[in-house]
């Protein structure tokens, strides 16, 4: 009885810290809807953390590619003094891209709610050549 008792315990504690993680991490990255992310992307720093193939496909107009797997090497590029409007295609990279920067300092961050492909304003696309 001691046993299955310590166990539940266990999994208590367990299962409170990954909860309590969760909500922290949440705590560092503002998710805005689409017109809450347009009220105020153009005075932010706007960066796709999507990879440059995504991104020439199209991009918000006006942002700049930090793919999240550069991100850490290019970190010198994202200033901590405005605050940063970060998207991707759904929203997990730009969530990690987040928790990067957060740990580095960075505050006022802010992501797109469902990323990119949520995205009905205006777009930009690399034009191919013929």
């Amino acid at each position: 009885m001691d046993l299955i008792f310590t166990i539940l315990i266990v999994v208590a504690v367990l299962i409170l810290f990954f909860v309590l993680r969760s909500v922290q991490k949440q705590k560092h990255v503002t998710t805005l809807t689409e017109e809450q992310f347009k009220e105020n992307y153009r005075k932010a720093q706007l960066i796709d953390v999507r990879e440059p193939n995504e991104y020439e496909r199209g991009h918000i107009l006006g942002a700049r590619n930090i793919p999240l797997s550069q991100l850490k090497q290019r970190i010198g590029e994202v200033r901590k003094d405005q605050p940063i409007y970060l998207y991707c295609q759904r929203g997990s990279r730009s969530t990690r891209a987040a928790n990067i920067l957060r740990k580095k300092g960075y505050s006022s961050l802010h992501q797109l709610k469902g990323g990119f492909s949520k995205w009905t304003g205006k777009i930009k696309q690399k034009k191919k050549g013929y």
